[in-house]
């Protein structure tokens, strides 16, 4: 095991590239595995019918929900983390890690009293057509019962990259997603449960990816120690990582939002529409795993080395990451341009409705991938840095600021071809709207750099071992362009 400070200058010292892809690689396969088994679930469910698949994208909205509560808290608690290892606080770290962790418990307990209260109407408001309805209940109800555990693996999985250990975060996270892959068949067809065995097996799997991600901090395989005794009783913990969460909260939550006015505006043309949309956004967030996983191998060598004022490898790091994300997207955009047909006909080949609306949604968004990195790198670097606001904002636009109003008015001027086009508009926008940040920001680094100033931040909470968590706000501005 790797003492405090050999992975501190593991972080610090060792070479960018290599150092980003040895912790990229354990999350691109964690990643992957995620979309996979959610794909799976897809895939089987599809053998259902068309109202079937359709109950898995509204019931995504509502795993959606439960991933913004996790991320939220998980990211919030990870990027202090990193930072405060940067600055070589361990036991401030140690504050954060449990604080977050019990949070995300307590969160996911609250998503499950009113998600089951509220079942049918949760559904029914979430997208659900008269005949998805019955299917999204049942497969949702499951779901919500796993909500704690769900929350809570977020968090763990966060915590463990914040720290550099990718691979133990690897390793709950693929064992789960490949047990799922597993379960499905056997608890849908073998056992004769249709889509409440797709449920169960998701449920399962989580509870497992949970055990195994806990048993790393309980078997001391951490830097960190997770004890409820460092549970922080200051409210402005909760707040510092709540704030520090917005951006994976707007992201995340915003991605519920928009996936339910998806649901929405595609219930108008039916069943199909609505499959159609679901399978291509599951077969979409798949391929951008790649780059979210690259990026989440970024963050924590952006926040170490960001605490640490190396300046240089933080500029270093985006631009090698940000370089490495086009040309993914780019090559997969094209490949998806190209085999959009045979894509769609994997997962329902017998519906010719589903497979022609699914065709030309997909190949509109493969069109914008390579614009896509921009935002990634943009939104998880300010993040990273403890620049909260401004990731926030960023993190809203994708999917809020653009989505939301693109998908009420595109389908009343172009029909059905306005509900496939309005994600890749809305992701043309985004990249136009990150462009401006990301280059100010590195003019930024260049000063601070050339300066010997420390980084300039958000509204800091710093720690202080005698006193808890106290509040100290920095008076100084980040003003782009300066």
């Amino acid at each position: 095991m790797e003492s405090e400070n050999q992975q501190y200058k593991k972080m610090t010292e060792t070479k960018i590239p290599g150092l980003i892809i040895s912790l990229a690689i354990p999350t691109i396969i964690s990643m992957l595995i995620t979309s996979v088994y959610n794909m799976a679930d897809t895939f089987f469910v599809s053998r259902l019918g068309a109202s079937a698949s359709g109950a898995i994208g509204i019931v995504f909205s509502l795993m959606a929900i439960i991933q913004a509560v996790g991320f939220t808290l998980g990211m919030g608690s990870g990027s202090t983390i990193s930072r405060l290892l940067g600055e070589q606080k361990k036991e401030e770290a140690e504050t954060i890690a449990a604080s977050g962790f019990l949070a995300s418990i307590v969160f996911g307990g609250l998503l499950l009293a009113f998600g089951l209260y509220y079942l049918e109407g949760l559904m029914s408001l979430l997208g659900s057509t008269a005949t998805i309805l019955p299917y999204a209940c049942e497969y949702g109800r499951y779901i919500l019962l796993a909500a704690p555990v769900m929350a809570a693996s977020f968090v763990l999985n966060n915590l463990l990259r914040a720290e550099g250990k990718a691979a133990l975060a690897m390793l709950g996270i693929t064992t789960g997603g490949i047990l799922n892959i597993i379960l499905d068949p056997i608890f849908i067809f073998g056992m004769k449960l249709g889509i409440s065995g797709a449920a169960i097996a998701t449920a399962l799997s989580q509870c497992v990816s949970f055990g195994i991600l806990l048993s790393h901090y309980l078997r001391k395989k951490t830097i960190l120690k997770l004890n409820l005794k460092n549970v922080a009783k200051e409210l402005q913990t909760y707040l510092l990582i709540i704030k520090n969460g917005l951006p994976s909260f707007c992201r995340q939550g915003l991605a519920s939002v928009s996936t339910v006015a998806l649901n929405i505006n595609a219930a108008v043309y039916g069943d199909a529409a609505v499959a159609a949309m679901s399978i291509v956004g599951k077969i979409f967030m798949m391929i951008f795993s790649m780059v979210i996983g690259f990026g989440q191998g970024y963050q924590p060598v952006v926040g170490y080395n960001y605490g640490a004022k190396k300046y240089g490898r933080v500029k270093e790091a985006f631009f090698f990451t940000l370089k490495v994300g086009v040309g993914i997207m780019a090559s997969l955009g094209l490949l998806g341009f190209l085999l959009a047909g045979t894509v769609m006909e994997w997962f329902i080949a017998n519906e010719p409705e589903v497979v022609a609306i699914g065709v030309r949604a997909f190949r509109a968004q493969c069109l914008i991938m390579p614009l896509m990195p921009l935002g990634v790198v943009c939104n998880m670097t300010f993040q990273s840095i403890g620049k909260a606001w401004t990731a926030t904002f960023l993190s809203s636009t994708r999917q809020g600021i653009f989505f939301l109003p693109f998908i009420v008015a595109l389908p009343k001027i172009f029909g059905m071809t306005g509900v496939e086009i309005t994600q890749p508009a809305a992701d043309l926008c985004n990249f136009f709207c990150c462009l401006p940040f990301a280059l100010s920001f590195l003019k930024n680094l260049k000063q601070q750099q050339d300066n010997g100033k420390d980084g300039s931040r958000d509204d800091m909470y710093m720690l202080n071992e005698n006193e808890g968590i106290d509040e100290a706000i920095e008076d100084e501005k980040y003003k782009y362009g300066n």
